[in-house]
């Protein structure tokens, strides 16, 4: 039997904006439905600019903390919370969500893809006084890394801006195959 060898990564964009989104991508729930808040921020590139073309995934469990298991992200209702959304960034690199504020635990996972990335990248945007005691990530950080896991909060929402590099940049996660 011949033996395969690896290919190279690709770069995973810019096809993303023509793609991927769909319509009400970004509304985890309704604008009018109880307890609708606002995720959003800019991607920024390392020169602080802007990132026109990427595309942000947003996972996260209910208000009580549970992960929700069934269907139907992509046919939005305006009222039932799935947990999942995507979100193309506009012209000048911001995101935004309508969602649920997660309980515990009590951050957004967040998935980013952009052109030039050959991987996507994986973060988490912690909710305002998040206790560092109480999350092994944000325990084995130093308070500047920790800074950019957290979340601002805003009337009506959040504000979490991601820094893929530059003196800001976000903290990103590596997920390890532990299948072997």
């Amino acid at each position: 039997m011949p033996e395969f060898s690896c290919t190279p990564a690709q770069t995973v964009g810019p096809f993303f904006h023509c793609a991927l989104p769909y319509p009400g991508d970004n509304q985890l729930v309704g604008d009018a439905h109880p307890g609708a808040v606002r995720l959003h921020g800019t991607v920024y590139d390392g020169a602080g600019e802007g990132i026109p073309d990427a595309l942000v995934e947003l996972w996260q469990p209910d208000p009580d903390g549970n992960v929700i298991a069934q269907t139907g992200s992509l046919r939005r209702d305006d009222d039932t919370f799935t947990g999942w959304g995507r979100c193309a960034t506009d012209a000048a690199g911001h995101y935004s969500f309508t969602t649920l504020t997660p309980g515990r635990p009590a951050f957004f996972a967040i998935t980013v893809f952009a052109r030039g990335l050959l991987n996507r990248l994986f973060t988490r945007a912690y909710l305002p006084g998040a206790d560092v005691n109480d999350d092994p990530l944000l325990s084995a950080l130093d308070a500047g890394q920790r800074n950019t896991l957290l979340c601002a909060a805003e009337p009506g929402g959040y504000r979490f801006d991601i820094h893929l590099q530059g003196r800001h940049e976000t903290v990103f996660l590596t997920y390890q195959d532990d299948s072997a």
